[in-house]
């Protein structure tokens, strides 16, 4: 199945103050910010990949947010959902500081195991 990806500028996460973040907490905030009416928010996974230097400049650790659809959604549906979770995401300022803070380069979203679409800001 297709892949598709948009990079996610990691330099905006750099020098943010951290604040403390728990798992927990990333949940209540996607329940929270996403009504399960249309969308229901599954879970989130941690990616590293450790095959890539540090210094080579290259996103290295990633958070991936789970989310179905309760209806079957077009393209055009689904990508005007990405941008939304995104643009809440990214907006969240006490989000991103936690998520740079843990080290994080970039944030994802996903739909099901062969679309994910990364957030740019």
């Amino acid at each position: 199945m297709a892949h598709h990806s948009l990079s996610y500028a990691a330099g905006l996460l750099i020098g943010l103050t951290p604040l403390a973040a728990t798992a927990e907490n990333i949940d209540m905030l996607m329940n929270r910010l996403f009504p399960q009416d249309e969308l229901t928010y599954i879970g989130f996974d941690s990616v590293e990949r450790v095959d890539i230097p540090e210094a080579s400049g290259v996103d290295r650790k990633y958070l991936i947010v789970d989310f179905r659809s309760r209806q079957d959604a077009n393209r055009e549906t689904q990508v005007a959902r990405v941008h939304e979770i995104c643009t809440t995401l990214l907006g969240n300022l006490d989000l991103i500081q936690d998520l740079t803070h843990q080290g994080y380069d970039m944030v994802s979203v996903a739909f099901d195991r062969n679309y994910q679409y990364d957030c740019l800001p």
